[in-house]
C-alpha cells in the first residue's frame, strides 16, 4: 500500500470516528485487528472493537480536533495526534464518577497497515491528566 493510501485510510478512519459512523471505522479495519487500548490490553479482532466502540458510545463523547495523519514511505505503518474534546457521560468502570464532565486531552494513535486495512490500533493518552479533568 502506498503512503498516499494508508493517509487516505487513516483520514477515513478519523471522518467517521468524527461523524460517529461506527460502520465507516470498522470498514477500516482489518478483520483480525489488534486493538490496543491505553493502559489496558490488546483486543484482538473486529467483533471485539465493535464491543468497544458500544462501550465508548454509552460512557463518552469525543470529537478529534487539530488532527495530524502520518505514514511510512511505503504505507506499512501510520500514526495521528489529535486533541480529544469529550464529555463523559456514564461511569466507566474504575473510573470517577461521570456526570457530564468535559475534557481536553491531548493524544496520539499508531497503526499497521495490511491489505489495504487497519491491522493494528494503538491509542496513548495521559490517563492522570484525563483523571484530573473529570475531578477523580
Amino acid at each position: 500500500m502506498s503512503r498516499e493510501a494508508t493517509l487516505a485510510l487513516l483520514g477515513r478512519y478519523y471522518r467517521a470516528f468524527n461523524s460517529g459512523d461506527w460502520a465507516g471505522m470498522l470498514s477500516c479495519l482489518a478483520d483480525n485487528v489488534a486493538h490496543d487500548i491505553n493502559q489496558g490490553g490488546r483486543q484482538p479482532g473486529k467483533d471485539a472493537f465493535r464491543a468497544f466502540l458500544a462501550h465508548m458510545e454509552r460512557c463518552y463523547r469525543e470529537r478529534l480536533e487539530d488532527l495530524v495523519v502520518m505514514a511510512s514511505d511505503d504505507g506499512a505503518h501510520g500514526a495521528a495526534e489529535f486533541v480529544v474534546h469529550g464529555e463523559y457521560l456514564a461511569t466507566d468502570e474504575g473510573l470517577p464518577e461521570a456526570d457530564g464532565q468535559t475534557y481536553v486531552l491531548p493524544a496520539g494513535a499508531f497503526f499497521d497497515i495490511a491489505d489495504g486495512r487497519i491491522a493494528r490500533v494503538s491509542v496513548y493518552y495521559n490517563l492522570a491528566d484525563w483523571t484530573a479533568q473529570v475531578g477523580g
